[in-house]
């Protein structure tokens, strides 16, 4: 007969090869019986804890908004059954949800935007139009005034007097641009690239 370890269990019999091949004790309840009460603890403190942490709040926001009154009470809808059905006011509806107010998103990547952009600019700068016609003002193509500049001259403006500069102060310069203004992006030269025939 075997005798009890130190943790109370007997030892396993061993077979020829030193095991027995399965286990020979039982699962000690005692165990899982102290685990399970201690989680209940847990559980049931942990929820009395939560629960003051709720009056506390719901007592400090009440003592914030004040006394009740009628503009605080919450009402019934549900006494007023439904609205009646408005053929004008569905159709407005499905209008505004079939075009959308903008600013819409951007179906494609930017690129037809921006092309569109530079042909509207490339149509005002190389055709005439008008600026005021009741004034007679046009808009001249940008070749025929690069020519008519070149041809005339620039008008010349006297200088603003402007005061010295104080101690310390220096006159600002302006910076040349870097670049000479309009040009076309990757987009545009590679759909002039396509269009071009061979």
């Amino acid at each position: 007969m075997s005798t009890p370890n130190q943790d109370g269990h007997k030892p396993e019999k061993q077979g020829a090869n030193g095991a027995a091949g399965f286990e020979q004790s039982d699962v000690r309840i005692r165990g899982v019986i102290v685990f399970l009460t201690a989680m209940a603890v847990f559980i049931a403190v942990a929820g009395l804890v939560a629960y003051g942490v709720g009056k506390v709040i719901n007592a400090r926001l009440n003592k914030e908004d004040g006394p009740p009154s009628k503009w605080t009470k919450s009402v019934d809808v549900r006494q007023l059954g439904n609205m009646p059905s408005n053929p004008a006011l569905q159709n407005k509806m499905a209008g505004m949800t079939q075009n959308f107010p903008t600013p819409r998103v951007q179906t494609d990547d930017g690129s037809e935007d921006i092309s569109e952009l530079h042909a509207r600019e490339q149509l005002l700068l190389d055709n005439y139009s008008w600026v005021d016609p009741a004034q007679g003002k046009v808009r001249l193509p940008i070749g025929r005034a690069m020519a008519l500049i070149a041809e005339r001259g620039l008008p010349v403006v006297s200088p603003a007097k402007t005061a010295p500069p104080m101690t310390g102060d220096k006159v600002p310069a302006v910076p040349l641009p870097l670049t000479g203004g309009f040009a076309p992006t990757a987009y545009e030269q590679a759909q002039a690239e396509t269009a071009k025939p061979y």
